[in-house]
């Protein structure tokens, strides 16, 4: 009975987020149509028989989620962590934010930053306003929004599914002896590595991102939780500052379709360079094509709707051949919700 208790309580925090997320997006459409008709017209609702199978998605996402952590994969309180002070503080933000957001979007500028915010040394594919945020990824106040607005895009979903990468690595490393390296590849505000701090509590973590201001909110995060604190290192994923075969695992979540080609692929052979022998690396990003063709229609609006510059490539892209390019073998996929996962091993010496 507990343990019955305890799932419907879960299932009723996720549908309660859901809801939200959904009455949101529903809410600031109604606005957008009466600042920015022009836009709206252009839009097109979701059919109702896709509908259904988003949300028959999602609740086989929940399901996941909640055996893995009855698997003990990680303990249940994880799947109850919500960051509330972020959230009371910062969604009246969101809202703030919007007319900057709509206005971006109407005038079609993606590289709009403030004259305050310093853009030398990063690359050019980099200087976007991804998602039409204010000032990129490069401010403050976007990674203070970050979390809180993929909240609302997946309507509760993200870290359900962030943590489906938690099974693959503690199935990989479960034989590893000694003190476990684990390096998290664009770690952003943290989120990831909090989650494989709570599975790997005695893991060495490690955490690169190439925005300051999300490695400062990543700092401040995970500076409240037990356990030894997260080496962060602001880098270029293309030229991860490691030795040669230093990780015993490797992660990177929603990285790659923020990436054009041919960054994608200098992620991943950096990715093998720095993963030791028999080492595995794992990556969460969004359904493409080839596993996922009836969600076309949400993939075109996503990459219609947001500012997403390399996504249409994306969504195309074969990510097993570049992870065999690069040397990776014995390559599995997985699809859970809106995001696929590879799990990719380096071969033993």
């Amino acid at each position: 009975m507990p343990d019955t208790i305890t799932k419907l309580t879960y299932q009723t925090f996720q549908h309660g987020k859901n809801y939200f997320g959904l009455a949101h997006k529903y809410l600031s459409t109604q606005i957008l149509s009466l600042v920015t008709p022009q836009l709206q017209q252009k839009s097109r609702p979701i059919p109702p028989e896709l509908l259904f199978k988003i949300q028959a998605r999602l609740n086989q996402l929940l399901e996941a989620d909640w055996q893995d952590a009855e698997k003990g994969v990680y303990p249940h309180s994880l799947l109850f962590d919500n960051p509330w002070v972020d959230f009371f503080r910062y969604y009246p933000e969101v809202w703030l934010d919007m007319p900057q957001i709509w206005q971006r979007l109407n005038q079609k500028n993606h590289q709009d930053f403030s004259v305050d915010v310093p853009k030398d040394g990063y690359p050019s594919y980099y200087l976007q306003n991804f998602h039409h945020q204010t000032n990129g990824y490069l401010s403050d106040l976007s990674a203070n929004l970050y979390d809180l607005q993929v909240e609302l895009l997946f309507g509760g979903s993200a870290d359900p599914m962030r943590r489906r990468i938690l099974a693959p690595l503690k199935e990989n490393l479960k034989t590893t002896t000694g003190q476990v390296r684990i390096l998290d590849v664009a770690c952003g505000t943290g989120r990831t590595l909090k989650l494989l701090r709570n599975a790997f509590p005695q893991a060495s973590l490690f955490g690169t991102d190439l925005s300051p201001a999300y490695l400062r909110k990543a700092n401040q995060e995970l500076s409240q939780i037990p356990g030894e604190l997260p080496q962060l290192l602001q880098a270029n994923s293309e030229e991860l500052p490691y030795l040669d075969n230093y990780f015993h695992a490797i992660t990177c979540v929603f990285l790659f379709h923020e990436l054009p080609a041919v960054a994608r692929q200098n992620v991943i052979d950096q990715c093998f360079r720095v993963v030791q022998p028999g080492g595995v690396f794992v990556i969460c990003d969004s359904i493409q094509m080839s596993d996922s063709p009836d969600m076309q229609y949400v993939m075109d609006s996503f990459h219609e709707t947001f500012h997403e510059p390399y996504y249409k490539h994306y969504i195309t892209d074969d990510l097993v051949q570049r992870l065999e390019k690069a040397g990776f073998e014995n390559i599995s996929q997985q699809v859970h919700f809106m995001s696929k996962y590879l799990i990719a091993h380096k071969p033993a010496q």
